[in-house]
């Protein structure tokens, strides 16, 4: 059986080195990047035709500001109803899945990455790994959030603005801080208020009410 590329190596959780092939995909991604970034903001055909290039699954109305990186592009699932604000940073050495009707606020940073810790392990060898992300439908990600290697964030689930997500957060939860933990399950009040004592107004129950759906 032949031995797994680096590649192979790295989207499977696997130790793996930096390779002139590995860079070569980095490159034909950045390529892509480079004219995303660059485009007009009313240009929304070229921005769509270039997302369905650079990402392995896209949804239908997938909208992601500019500007925002990606490493690789080819390991990065995005589900329908897609909505990221600028400075979007998608570090997909291992894959990153994202589900349907997710939010991003800006300057969040999913990152599979690591290097190996020990100091003379990382030096000599430049071992690296990368561990997948996943992020159910629903969810909100606030203002500058930090997602680690490895943590899946479950359906509807919101973490608050800065928060660094080390470990995985459980569907219908409100999570935040540094670390971020969870603080609280949604319940009924969520459904009376949408900020501190401020009560959704009659129009938005209504609209709750008559089945009506919103997108972006």
């Amino acid at each position: 059986m032949a031995e797994n590329t680096e590649f192979e190596r790295m989207i499977n959780g696997e130790l793996y080195h930096q390779t002139p092939e590995l860079l070569e995909i980095r490159m034909k991604a950045r390529d892509l990047l480079f004219e995303y970034n660059r485009l007009n903001y009313r240009d929304m055909d070229n921005r769509t035709r270039i997302l369905h290039e650079l990402f392995a699954e896209v949804g239908e109305n997938c909208f992601i500001e500019l500007p925002f990186h990606t490493d690789y592009g080819s390991n990065v699932k995005i589900g329908k109803n897609f909505f990221a604000n600028n400075g979007l940073t998608l570090l997909d050495s291992g894959p990153i899945e994202i589900g349907d009707d997710v939010l991003i606020a800006g300057n969040v940073g999913l990152y599979t990455a690591g290097h190996a810790l020990d100091p003379e392990l990382r030096l000599k060898t430049g071992a690296e790994y990368a561990m997948p992300i996943k992020i159910g439908n629903n969810v909100w990600l606030g203002a500058s959030v930090t997602v680690c290697p490895g943590v899946t964030i479950g359906d509807n689930s919101v973490i608050g603005a800065g928060s660094v997500v080390t470990k995985s957060i459980p569907s219908n939860s409100l999570a935040y801080g540094n670390p971020a933990h969870v603080v609280r399950q949604f319940d009924e009040r969520d459904k009376k208020y949408y900020f501190k004592q401020r009560k959704v107004s009659q129009e938005y129950l209504d609209k709750l009410a008559n089945g009506e759906s919103f997108h972006r």
